[in-house]
């Protein structure tokens, strides 16, 4: 089982990131952080293997907290999980010694993919370890290890139109994003429940990305995001 430490400021999406963790099978989460400082008390008294890392924490950034953890001898692997998308900030996560780098707002297939990819490098490591000079394949499948598998994204299921799902891609990317089902519906002249169900696919497909915003009443809203570079249904 490959034991993961969850580190963001946001208690929503530090809960978010860790349900998503939880449906990834081999892997379980061992804590959650809010700071850097948090982070680093977690690692010296757990066991981790690999850090879901958000670059804007609170008292330093996660750019920072990586190069202090390689300074300090913490080999524990890095994923960056971060809103943050400028060149020096991911070239310092890189140079840090980052393995992958997620942009905010992802899907669960997004961080899955990625988590499947570093189990994957796992075993290949893990394969080479059994050789004190592993051969060119081996090492090739140790460096393309986080790359992860394409999957074909499926065609839409049954009672489900291209044209309805054109109106709702349509609705996430001409206007003010992230929007609720109920503005989603508004927006195309569809009903509430219909643009739930199609909400609800793309969300599952990868196309959509589903963040929940807290209100007075402690229901989580759901909200969408069409996912930057997604295909077109």
């Amino acid at each position: 089982m490959i034991r993961v430490l969850v580190v963001d400021d946001d208690f929503h999406v530090a809960e978010i990131n860790t349900a998503y963790v939880a449906r990834v099978p081999g892997f379980t989460v061992v804590g959650s952080a809010h700071t850097a400082a948090q982070a680093l008390c977690c690692l010296e008294r757990t066991e981790v293997d690999l850090v879901l890392l958000d670059h804007y924490l609170p008292d330093e950034t996660g750019v920072q907290l990586v190069r202090r953890l390689r300074l300090g001898g913490h080999d524990t692997d890095v994923i960056m999980v971060t809103a943050a998308r400028d060149l020096a900030t991911v070239r310092g996560a890189q140079r840090f010694g980052a393995l992958q780098y997620l942009v905010k707002p992802f899907t669960f297939t997004g961080l899955r993919e990625r988590l499947e990819g570093y189990a994957a490098l796992r075993r290949a490591v893990d394969e080479g370890a059994e050789r004190p000079e592993p051969g060119q394949e081996q090492i090739d499948r140790i460096f393309t290890g986080l790359r992860g598998t394409e999957r074909p994204r499926p065609s839409l299921p049954k009672g489900h139109s291209t044209a309805t799902a054109a109106l709702i891609r349509t609705a996430l990317t001409t206007g003010p994003a992230p929007l609720s089902a109920h503005e989603v519906a508004a927006r195309t002249g569809i009903g509430r429940s219909t643009a739930q169900r199609y909400l609800k696919y793309l969300e599952h497909s990868g196309l959509v990305a589903l963040t929940l915003r807290y209100g007075d009443t402690g229901r989580p809203e759901h909200l969408y995001t069409w996912v930057a570079g997604a295909g077109r249904r």
